[in-house]
């Protein structure tokens, strides 16, 4: 009994044992006890952010992973609704930090100042970024890099991410109401990497500009799967939405779109019924004597 108890707080009192290992595989939090390692786990492992904050500053100060830690804290902050905290540390502490983090910091800060409603600040950076690529100083020179999402690597080209940045310009526009200027952002991002999603704010963009025949265009174009990414069936359905509302705004279609008549014959079988005139004039005086002559009864 006793040989079984130690065991049992053996196993308690490692920090290293099996079930660090566990979560090291599943989590892919780094081995060790540093404040940073700490702090993962406790953002990861025991679902307490507040507690991971603390952690994330302990290894910021200490000097531990300093890029990664700045990065997650900033990310845990805003699931915390704590955005405008988050811009301020990184813009405090990003100097901190290597010249190889500096990107991933900027889209950290792109979307805390989306959350924040500060579109001034994201049209700023975003133009900042879309001038860096253009300079050929994005992507350390190269022309891919090794992005990361939900755990997963992936390579972006350069020319998927300036069709991403132009896709939140454009977006950023939108927000400020200026869809001339989102027109046009979206339609270069169209140009360069298109798909569905841009496609569909595209429409939109069209939509508020009361130009919804052109808006017609592009939308059915998701809903037919004419873009790279027809796949997206959210953007499909959204698409689908935009369609739905167009069609109580638009006319119904003339008639001869139906028939598939050339314009010359539709001019002139309508010279023809205006020569024929309105129905009630053709009716001989007779008709209208009898007509008058009911009305006076009817009073």
């Amino acid at each position: 009994m006793e040989e079984r108890s130690d065991c049992s707080n053996n196993k308690n009192n490692n920090p290293k044992g099996k079930r660090d290992d566990l979560y090291h595989v599943l989590h892919k939090v780094p081995y060790g006890d540093s404040p940073y390692v700490r702090a993962k786990h406790a953002q990861l492992v025991e679902k307490d952010p507040e507690g991971a904050i603390v952690l994330f500053w302990k290894a910021i100060n200490s000097g531990d992973k300093v890029d990664s830690a700045l990065k997650d804290m900033a990310v845990v902050m805003k699931q915390l609704d704590r955005s405008e905290e988050a811009i301020e540390a990184i813009s405090s502490f990003r100097g901190l930090c290597s010249k190889q983090s500096q990107e991933s910091l900027d889209n950290v800060l792109i979307d805390l100042y989306k959350k924040c409603g500060k579109i001034d600040e994201q049209i700023e950076l975003l133009k900042r970024k879309l001038k860096l690529i253009y300079q050929g100083e994005a992507f350390n020179g190269k022309l891919t890099k090794t992005a990361r999402s939900h755990g997963k690597k992936f390579q972006v080209s350069i020319k998927q991410e300036t069709s991403r940045l132009l896709g939140n310009l454009g977006w950023a526009y939108m927000q400020k109401m200026n869809y001339v200027m989102a027109e046009v952002v979206y339609r270069k991002a169209q140009m360069i990497d298109p798909d569905c999603n841009k496609a569909c704010n595209l429409g939109l963009c069209l939509i508020r500009q009361a130009r919804y025949e052109e808006a017609q265009l592009i939308l059915e174009d998701v809903v037919k799967g004419k873009l790279l990414s027809s796949d997206d069936s959210k953007s499909k359905k959204r698409a689908q939405d935009f369609l739905t509302e167009l069609r109580s705004i638009l006319p119904p279609p003339h008639f001869q779109d139906l028939l598939g008549l050339d314009d010359e014959f539709i001019k002139g079988l309508e010279q023809l019924m205006n020569e024929w005139g309105p129905v009630r004039s053709k009716r001989l005086p007779i008709f209208e004597e009898i007509s008058s002559f009911r009305d006076q009864i009817a009073c």
